[in-house]
């Protein structure tokens, strides 16, 4: 098991730039494959980027390739989301989760059992 503390959320406008982390307590964190979702008001959870457990691999929704970058430090255990040219459509609660191999793929949500409490991003226009 391991718990997670997202932070960085904040008002940005468009077009900023803001950083979320995402701090994992636990001695297993470098075992998951760890992914950030975002959640807009009304809207289902999506898919934002994913991480291997060892760092060497990323995945990101089509959307936000080129503008969002994650990545992790085993170290530290935490895994950050750099998000560039943030757009007002950008604006939800972002959070992170960490993946169960053998439950589904990096892109599933279902395939998390581990989530934070979220943490708010706006942008404005």
């Amino acid at each position: 098991q391991v718990q997670l503390v997202e932070s960085g959320g904040g008002l940005v406008q468009a077009g900023g730039s803001l950083r979320l982390s995402c701090a994992a307590s636990g001695r297993t964190f470098s075992t998951y494959a760890m992914g950030w979702f975002r959640q807009a008001p009304g809207k289902e959870r999506e898919f934002v980027a994913a991480i291997t457990w060892s760092g060497g691999y990323t995945y990101y929704a089509d959307s936000r390739k080129g503008r969002f970058t994650i990545s992790r430090d085993n170290d530290k255990n935490t895994v950050h989301l750099q998000m560039n040219s943030l757009k007002p459509e950008d604006t939800a609660v972002y959070y992170c989760a960490a993946h169960v191999d053998g439950l589904g793929s990096v892109f599933d949500r279902s395939a998390y059992t581990n989530w934070g409490q979220g943490t708010q991003v706006t942008v404005s226009s």
